[in-house]
């Protein structure tokens, strides 16, 4: 067993990035040369960059966002893509305020993609208490786009427990046909307009209607409504099912539910007891979140946790080393959790394992498997391998530009594969 002697040597840095999900180590020389090379700033300008393909962005924007980004500083990123968000915040209203419907709708979108990776790194900068006010513009932005939309997309309430969730009801059209229903399940940190390119576009080129909505603990419900993440999403997935079935558009017969991230999990879970879903994409599969947050932590802490010894759990994380970025990074992973503590944190994600109910899923499955996924290495075959329904397992590549988590650089890529695999599922 590692003593607590053992552990102060090695330094709070492995609890701090098993818990932010990147890398403890300093950010070397040659990578801090490059934002797209840093392990928090690269991936946020992927996802930007990945944007500019449904028109959420412009990549010559964001080139001009990187050259203003100082080496590992976190205020000169979030500055960087915050002065983005204003300036293309009051390009939207310009254009609204001559009606330019069209243009005011892509400027918000562009507002939105940049305040909401200016969230992402709030919590590293020397003001993290921006991060609510970062939110509310954000989200200003996105509701202000969503009504510009043709035809206008529907705000929803989604019953639920005491409360209410947030959910965006995309039509593909103005007919009122009844259509496919593609239902898109976000990860643990991104907001509605993530949704919007990883599937939602996607889904209305073909002509599906579309829902994406905030679950406990993403957008709205955790910022506004104070609900938080949980491991049996089937209790989320069911009421929103219910309340897009009262939808005449929608088609009983053939809604989907692609999970993205942490969605992996989420929304394989749910299929495990939700029957109504007549198809299922996990984008990428995840199989147990304790491998991804437990992986370097060591073993006398596990211990620790395991006997529910939180008093002398937390004395040996305050007696260490802090890694300021990580625990930058872990504290933005704790507050879906509803939580500061990470001794309620890794007991939490314990529960979120698929072990005991990935074989009771019934529906076809697909899962996507990017090469150098970061978060949840080779938790993708592991699911794939598990489920008895009708499967297909997807390799994505660095070689196809998109081998990163929720291939953030290709968007169109992968909604190529998966439209094509729904389509052919649900016989369209």
């Amino acid at each position: 067993m590692i003593n607590r002697r053992s552990f102060l040597l090695l330094g709070a840095s492995p609890v701090a990035s098993a818990l932010a999900q990147t890398p403890s180590a300093p950010v070397p020389a040659a990578a801090a040369a490059s934002p797209f090379a840093d392990p928090d700033f690269g991936f946020t300008a992927h996802l930007t960059l990945g944007g500019s393909y449904y028109g959420v962005g412009n990549p010559g924007k964001l080139l001009a966002i990187l050259s203003q980004i100082k080496p590992a500083d976190f205020d000169s990123a979030w500055q960087a893509y915050h002065d983005a968000g204003v300036e293309a915040r009051t390009l939207a209203e310009q254009a609204m305020s001559k009606r330019h419907k069209v243009s005011a709708r892509e400027s918000y979108l562009w507002a939105a993609s940049y305040y909401s990776a200016a969230l992402r790194l709030v919590d590293g900068t020397k003001a993290p208490e921006r991060a609510l006010a970062c939110w509310q513009e954000y989200a200003a932005c996105w509701s202000a786009a969503a009504a510009l939309f043709d035809p206008p997309v529907e705000r929803v309430e989604i019953p639920y427990q005491d409360a209410a969730l947030t959910g965006w009801f995309f039509r593909a059209d103005k007919s009122g046909r009844r259509k496919p229903l593609i239902v898109l399940n976000n990860g643990a940190d991104g907001l509605e307009k993530s949704m919007y390119i990883q599937g939602c576009a996607g889904a209305l080129a073909r002509g599906y209607n579309c829902l994406v909505f905030n679950g406990p603990g993403q957008g709205d419900s955790l910022w506004v409504r104070k609900l938080y993440f949980r491991p049996d999403w089937e209790k989320v997935i069911t009421p929103v099912v219910d309340a897009m079935l009262r939808h005449s558009e929608v088609d009983p017969q053939r809604i989907a539910l692609i999970g993205v991230s942490q969605g992996g999990y989420w929304a394989p879970r749910a299929l495990a007891f939700e029957r109504r879903i007549a198809a299922g994409v996990a984008d990428p599969g995840v199989w147990d979140l304790t491998e991804t947050w437990l992986r370097k932590v060591p073993q006398f802490l596990l211990d620790l946790v395991r006997e529910g010894k939180q008093s002398q759990f937390d004395q040996a994380i305050e007696a260490a080393p802090k890694d300021p970025r990580a625990e930058a990074t872990a504290r933005m992973r704790m507050r879906p959790y509803g939580t500061k503590s990470h001794f309620e944190v890794f007991r939490a994600v314990q529960e979120y394992k698929l072990e005991e109910v990935a074989s009771r899923i019934e529906c076809p499955m697909l899962i996507t498997d990017p090469e150098g996924e970061d978060f949840f290495p080779g938790q993708a075959q592991k699911l794939h391998d598990a489920l008895r329904c009708p499967k297909k397992l997807i390799r994505f590549t660095r070689e196809q530009g998109a081998g990163q988590h929720c291939e953030a650089g290709a968007p169109g890529l992968r909604d190529f594969y998966i439209y094509n695999w729904l389509a052919e599922t649900l016989s369209l």
